[in-house]
Order: structure tokens, then sequence, then C-alpha cells
């Protein structure tokens, strides 16, 4: 049983907040200067804080709201899209404050975050794989097509990279050789096929202005008590990683690479940081491989199973040429391209300056197609290697 008050706060999520927001998006989207954000919409502003908090501070009064993980969690998301809101519309703003104003919103979200072992702040799960709908609608931030378009097709492509992370899990107790791994294989590289066309109908239908200006916005950094935590980003599930590690492609052992798995931990549900730590340790395929390649090089099975792999490897190198060359480059860079150098100050979700983060994803891409560098980690020679054994 959900109790009264947060069921409470969730129909306000789900009515007047979503319908504050997509307001006072209309008035930012159709001003001269989109970015003047402090300017416009204060009585709003205004109401949407003050009808936060008191909600917030009726959870904070009720003790405790533990009901289970689904609940618990789903109410940190709820109290997550509040803060993001209020991070949004320049109602806070990390840089100019030591400790959040929103201090009831703080208070609820570390205590839920320290209970269930994840970030303080909302987090991608709770707008795709973990957004429960009511009546056939989920929760978003506004009514705005463009959002909902983009987490419907992000979800879509998350829900495709677990299908191919756990097709290549189910061959760690069987071995390169066996002959269901071939079937595997296939079943992988069919999942990751999936998430290419999910891409491709995201990047023809979202619109560039729409994604950059009124959706993208809600996933900045925002303070936690005194802690800034950084924006949500699509890519914090465990499945991408698993994927990344079993093919072989990206090494836990690499300092980038660990950090980046670092950054993700609490940012994912508790049974995905376990599954990943879990594939941190695990021989990839690729070095399988590598390993029955001078032995086993003229076999059926290797023959089959190898060409099945590389396959897998090919399809993940698609995906990954998709995000940064279609959805960095068009949804981010070439928007920023417009925007003075000095407006640019804490455009990117992540919190680091874009050029900073456009060369980070260059790399992670470069990593992801075993591209021909010698400055990275790069399995360019060993892939060389085993598609060169066929």
């Amino acid at each position: 049983m959900i109790p009264t008050k947060t069921a409470n706060f969730e129909f306000w999520i789900r009515g007047p907040f979503r319908e504050m927001n997509t307001e006072l998006e209309e008035t930012y989207f159709a001003a001269d200067d989109r970015l003047d954000i402090e300017s416009m919409g204060s009585p709003i502003k205004d109401k949407l804080t003050r009808e936060g908090n008191e909600h917030i501070r009726g959870l904070l009064d009720e003790g405790n709201t533990d009901t289970g993980f689904e609940n618990a969690y789903n109410l940190l998301g709820c109290v997550g899209l509040f803060m993001a809101a209020c991070r949004r519309h320049e109602i806070t703003e990390p840089t100019r404050e030591t400790t959040s104003p929103l201090v009831e919103a703080s208070s609820l979200a570390l205590h839920i975050a320290s209970t269930l072992g994840v970030s303080p702040r909302f987090a991608t799960a709770h707008l795709t794989t973990h957004n429960y709908a009511v009546d056939g609608v989920s929760r978003t931030f506004t009514s705005l097509h463009d959002e909902a378009l983009f987490l419907d097709y992000n979800a879509m492509g998350v829900l495709s990279y677990m299908r191919a992370a756990d097709a290549l899990r189910r061959i760690i107790p069987l071995g390169v050789s066996h002959q269901l791994t071939y079937h595997l294989l296939q079943d992988a590289r069919t999942a990751l096929e999936d998430v290419a066309k999910w891409n491709e109908l995201l990047f023809a239908e979202l619109d560039v202005e729409r994604f950059f200006f009124c959706v993208r916005p809600y996933y900045k950094p925002y303070r936690v008590g005194s802690a800034v935590y950084r924006g949500a980003n699509a890519g914090d599930f465990a499945g991408i990683n698993i994927i990344d590690m079993l093919l072989g492609v990206c090494s836990a052992q690499n300092i980038s690479y660990s950090q980046i798995l670092m950054d993700k931990f609490l940012f994912m549900l508790p049974e995905e940081q376990a599954i990943l730590k879990d594939c941190m340790r695990r021989e990839s395929l690729m070095q399988g491989f590598l390993n029955a390649q001078e032995k086993s090089g003229q076999k059926a099975w290797y023959k089959k199973n190898l060409a099945a792999y590389l396959e897998v490897l090919d399809a993940h190198a698609h995906t990954a040429i998709q995000h940064h060359d279609y959805l960095v480059s068009k949804f981010i860079e070439a928007p920023a391209d417009s925007i003075p150098a000095e407006r640019l100050k804490n455009l990117t979700a992540s919190g680091p300056p874009l050029d900073v983060l456009i060369r980070s994803l260059e790399k992670l891409r470069d990593l992801r197609t075993s591209a021909e560098r010698d400055d990275i980690p790069s399995r360019y020679r060993e892939v060389k290697r085993l598609r060169d054994s066929l």
C-alpha cells in the first residue's frame, strides 16, 4: 500500500508539475533569447517551488516512507525530478550556492538513496526502465512531444542493449567453442541491430532545437545537500559496459574506462551494480578466441563462432558510431556552435566543458570500434588478427 502523501506527490508530479514545466518551456522557446531563463516565468517558478516543497515537507513529517524497494525508488525519482526542474529553471544553481536551498528535498533524497545504495538524485532508469505508466501515460518532465519521443526511443535502445548483454553473459559458463554460443551471439547481434534501428528513428524524428533547448536542460548537475551530483546519462545502465567488456573492446584495467565505471555505479540499480562488478572480473570472448586460435583456428566451430562474434563486434561498433557521429554531433555540437562561448558554461549534463566531453566520447567511440589508435588501449591489432584467421 502506497502512503497517501506519497501518492499525492506522485499525482502532482504527473499533473500540475508537468503542466508548469511545459508552460515554462513554451515561454522560453518563444523568447528571442532562449537562454535568458532567469528573466522569465517567475510566478510559475514560485508556484512550482512552493507546491513541491509543501509535498516534500509532508513526506518528511510522515517519517518512514519505506514500502519496499520499488516504491522507495519511485519516490526518489519524483523528488529528483522536482530538484532537476528547479535546476533547469535556475531556481537553484550549484555554482552560486554552497548547499542546496531545497533543504527538505535534499534531506528526503539523501535518506532514501542511502537506504537503497544509489545516487540521491533522479537517474535515467526513473524515466525509462522504471517508469510506471498510469492509464497509458508514463512520467515525464513536460508534455512536449519531443521529450516523450526521446524517452521512448532511449528506453527501447536500453532494453535492446540489455538483451544483448544478457545473451553475452550466458556464454560465460559455456565457453567460446560451445555449439550454443553461436546462437547466443546471433541473439546479441540481433539485439544490437535493434539498438541501431531505434537510434535511426530517434535521429530522424527528434527536433534538434526542441531537444537542445527544452529536453536536455533537465539533465544538468544539481546539488543535493552540499554535494553536486552530475546529470543523469542515457548510458547509466550496466548493459552497454557488459557488452564492452565481454566483447573485449574495453577493459576495467584501463584507468580511464574504470573511472567511467566507478562514476556510473551509484546511478544504476543495485542489481545492475552487482552484475557489472561480476563481469569486470571475467575473461572476454575476444581473449577466448585469441587463446583458441593457434590450436583450433582451422576447426569448424572456431570459424563459425568467430564469424558470429565478429558480427556482434561490428554491430556494437555501429551503434557507437551512431551515438557519437549522429546524436552528439547533430543534437549537441551543432546547436552549441550557435551559442557564444561565454554562454556555454554548464551546458553538458555530465558536468565537464563541452570540448572535454566531446574528446572523451571520441575516445570511447574509438575503443568500441577498435580503431587504429596508439594513444588509447584499442584492440585494433587483436581484432585484425582474428579477422585474418578466418
